[in-house]
């Protein structure tokens, strides 16, 4: 049976160094590549055809997010697994949406690591149960409108709706309607909560 042919990515040394060391010493596994970045993540993934990459959600450059995407469009048979430490489910859920069958999160075992790397390798998926229980506790955001978002960020800066209706040359009442609307897209009670929420998900920049 052929190995394993694992890349990873990851912008820490001592991460990759870590998983090398340890994936090194699993038989039937051949770490084939280390990127540091994205951009390295989807130029080494075309030049190798890894069967799994092993992808960190923050990198710089291009994200873990977008470099799943970028994989999964250029070599669709490259199996991806992402690990994060990362605080909301929302980078998660998109990593899955663009093509991630396995995901872990950093504080996984050694052994959960390895199992889902042989797992989503015969074609399977492998999310765990950490994982599972983010996304059950603390649901994607929700897709809001381009105009919503824009309503959004101007809520974020204290702007009354009166002063949004100027800012975009429309009708009080139809900042009044988007506003309902955002509320109940967030599950929020009031504009300081939908505010909080948004900024946790990273929906707006204050």
């Amino acid at each position: 049976m052929k190995n394993i042919r694992v890349l990873i990515a990851d912008d820490h040394a001592i991460v990759r160094h870590g998983l090398c060391a340890l994936l090194g010493t699993e038989r039937g596994i051949e770490v084939v590549g280390e990127a540091k970045d994205g951009n390295e993540a989807v130029a080494f993934a075309k030049q190798l055809a890894p069967d799994v990459v092993v992808m960190d959600i923050v990198m710089p450059r291009k994200d873990g997010v977008e470099a799943t995407a970028a994989i999964h469009a250029a070599v669709p048979d490259s199996k991806i697994v992402v690990l994060t430490s990362f605080g909301t489910s929302d980078k998660i859920a998109r990593a899955i949406d663009a093509g991630a069958t396995g995901a872990l999160m950093k504080s996984a075992d050694d052994r959960e690591l390895v199992s889902t790397i042989r797992s989503v390798a015969t074609g399977a998926r492998a999310i765990s149960p950490a994982v599972r229980k983010l996304l059950a506790a603390d649901p994607p955001a929700p897709k809001l409108t381009s105009r919503q978002l824009e309503i959004l960020q101007a809520m974020s800066r204290g702007l009354t709706n009166k002063d949004i209706a100027k800012m975009f040359s429309i009708r009080t009442d139809g900042v009044n309607e988007h506003v309902i609307a955002i509320l109940a897209k967030l599950g929020a009670a009031n504009r300081t909560e939908a505010v909080a929420t948004a900024v946790r998900k990273q929906l707006v920049r204050i």
